[in-house]
């Protein structure tokens, strides 16, 4: 473990200690990888005041004591899944309760974990681990900031020689190979790239013989990752002429998203950044063609807490890092979504990502 994950340890800890838990069960690997370093997969972690230990198998044994020295760990065998080990280790510890992460624990793995441990009470707890995991540290930090340059950096190479006689399906293709020369261990999500109507739909999934010039325009959503951090991008490319009315949608969106990171600050609710946005696209006439929330963090996951949308409590904190990507999808038409990377500072807010935005700069130019 790396010196980072004592003090994550400490603080989840302490978070169980508030809620008068003895013992937390960590499945989501997402977690169990925040709290030890550890990269695989197929293992569970029980955190307890005094000890941590890891439950996995052989697959992972060198790897655990590379990444994970001093961890405690207990290598199943063979004959024996996860959930029977992972009894077996909570019989032996003696516990009365132990909490879980309901989010992550499936039902049948939850059975199998109770039938071998029938005299420990079970308590389903969610946010424990993901509570921490909003806040980034410095390393975190600078993980997403490459993970955004390498994004950038791809998206700049592909409309310096964006082929419009290529589909959505080869655009996504080479945007995602650019990345991974860039320093990108993989796509961020599956790249969503839309040309004309078919940008309306806000998740389109590329299509095979659909031609990137279709209706004039193209909406392209990507993010690359970096030492296990995501970053997520969107911007609309203009490939030709557009009708007037996509023109007014577009400023509107750009209006919008500026609106909104204007409102980002330490303290503020995160529902009241979403209404922000949303009351500058009703005052430009689109309100109603906007269907989504206008964001969300980022990290070792794509989505995670803190989610900008109505009517959220969440709280925002310096060290967050989150998305503003407010959308307007007209059937028939197309869509426009502007998304950036944004991270809360101790007095307002930094926009990581740096791509121009503006209607007349974001046209390639054949």
């Amino acid at each position: 473990m790396n010196d980072r994950n004592p003090a994550r340890l400490d603080a989840l800890r302490a978070l169980m200690h508030a809620e008068s838990l003895p013992a937390l069960l960590v499945t989501s690997a997402i977690n169990v990888s925040y709290l030890t370093g550890f990269s695989g997969d197929s293992s569970a972690l029980l955190v307890l005041p005094e000890r941590v230990l890891g439950v996995s198998d052989a697959r992972y044994s060198t790897q655990l004591e590379e990444e994970c020295p001093g961890l405690e760990v207990s290598i199943r065998p063979v004959s024996q899944n996860l959930w029977a080990a992972v009894s077996e280790v909570v019989g032996r510890l003696a516990l009365s309760r132990l909490a879980f992460e309901a989010n992550s624990l499936l039902v049948a793995s939850h059975e199998t974990v109770r039938e071998g441990c029938p005299t420990v009470t079970l308590q389903g707890t969610s946010g424990l681990v993901e509570g921490l995991r909003m806040v980034k540290d410095a390393g975190e930090i600078a993980a997403t900031r490459r993970a955004v340059a390498c994004a950038e950096a791809a998206f700049t190479r592909l409309g310096e020689g964006l082929d419009l006689s290529r589909d959505e399906v080869e655009t996504a293709e080479e945007l995602e190979s650019s990345m991974k020369k860039f320093g990108s261990s993989r796509p961020a999500f599956d790249t969503i790239v839309a040309a004309g109507p078919r940008s309306a739909l806000p998740h389109a999934h590329p299509q095979v013989g659909q031609r990137i010039s279709s209706g004039g325009f193209l909406l392209i959503d990507w993010g690359a990752t970096v030492d296990g951090y995501r970053s997520d991008l969107t911007r609309v490319v203009l490939t030709g002429t557009v009708v007037e009315e996509y023109g007014e949608m577009f400023r509107a969106v750009v209006a919008a998203q500026s609106r909104a990171i204007a409102a980002i600050r330490p303290g503020r609710l995160t529902g009241e950044v979403d209404a922000e946005a949303r009351k500058s696209l009703e005052a430009s006439g689109f309100g109603h063609l906007f269907g989504h929330g206008t964001g969300h963090g980022i990290g070792r996951e794509i989505h995670e807490s803190p989610w900008i949308r109505p009517h959220s409590e969440d709280l925002l904190r310096p060290g967050m890092i989150v998305t503003v990507e407010p959308g307007v999808y007209r059937p028939g038409l197309g869509g426009v979504r502007i998304e950036d990377d944004v991270l809360v500072t101790p007095d307002g807010a930094e926009v990581l990502s740096s791509l121009p935005k503006d209607f007349d700069a974001v046209r390639i130019r054949v």
